[in-house]
């Protein structure tokens, strides 16, 4: 029997959403494939752990699953295809499950804001989305299959001081609401997950200490809790459920 296979972008960091879903994944006895793009987490994060990936996709492949990673810049437009292509030489198949964590955020408001930032956030949060959910259906060749999104909490208060980020992360969520009845006809499931506020590594003392008193379950999200949704979504008991904004946060009180 072939496992399903699941793409997923923005496995940079080990602390990282992205690398929790991986892993998580994997744990279900899911083929993994995986994007990171070092030069954003260095420049912006100040992420230097440049062994992560390895890390992580030694963690993937202890589970028993074929693990592959690759190295890609999607703002550029053809390494879209360049993935496609590597995902078909590495498993000689294209994925039924894809997974959105890729994003760039880079605090800016409308007094700050420039033409170049807002184009760095589009072309990551909201082209890059849209392209790709497009190859993948392209592609499809499955008898179910699943699209999942990592959003944010635009719609549960403002956030004047992410202006680029809200922006283009708020697209998303129209993307999965006006084509999940085209992707529901060949048996795809499209969602959006926000998972709110979430220690994965970006958060100093000074962040947890302010929002700690917002939770009230007493603690911050965890990469965990994100991937754990998504096992779920991708699972086969989720396949009545699309075209929604899942805001998976815990209670969380209004932060922004």
């Amino acid at each position: 029997m072939t496992r399903r296979l699941a793409l997923v972008t923005g496995v940079g960091r080990k602390a990282g959403i992205g690398a929790s879903i991986a892993e998580k994944l994997a744990s279900d006895g899911m083929d993994i494939l995986f994007t990171f793009w070092h030069a954003y987490d260095r420049d912006v994060s100040s992420h230097t752990e440049s062994e992560d990936p390895d890390d992580v996709l030694a963690a993937c492949r202890a589970h028993g699953v074929q693990a592959e990673m690759i190295e890609l810049n999607l703002a550029e437009v053809h390494s879209i295809d360049e993935l496609f292509s590597f995902c078909q030489a590495a498993f000689g198949r294209y994925p039924d499950i894809l997974i959105q964590s890729a994003a760039v955020s880079i605090n800016d408001s409308i007094e700050t804001i420039s033409a170049d930032q807002l184009d760095q956030h589009y072309a990551i949060n909201t082209r890059a989305v849209t392209l790709l959910t497009q190859k993948f259906l392209r592609h499809f060749d499955s008898e179910t299959g699943r699209v999942i999104c990592l959003t944010t909490g635009w719609a549960q208060g403002p956030m004047p001081n992410e202006l680029s980020y809200a922006l283009t992360k708020s697209a998303i969520d129209t993307l999965v609401y006006t084509i999940s009845p085209v992707l529901a006809e060949r048996k795809i499931t499209i969602n959006s997950i926000n998972p709110g506020p979430t220690d994965s590594g970006w958060m100093n003392d000074e962040v947890k200490k302010a929002l700690l008193p917002l939770s009230p379950q007493g603690r911050l999200g965890m990469p965990a809790d994100a991937a754990n949704l998504v096992s779920f979504l991708a699972s086969e008991q989720a396949q009545w459920i699309t075209g929604q904004t899942i805001h998976s946060e815990g209670g969380f009180i209004n932060f922004r």
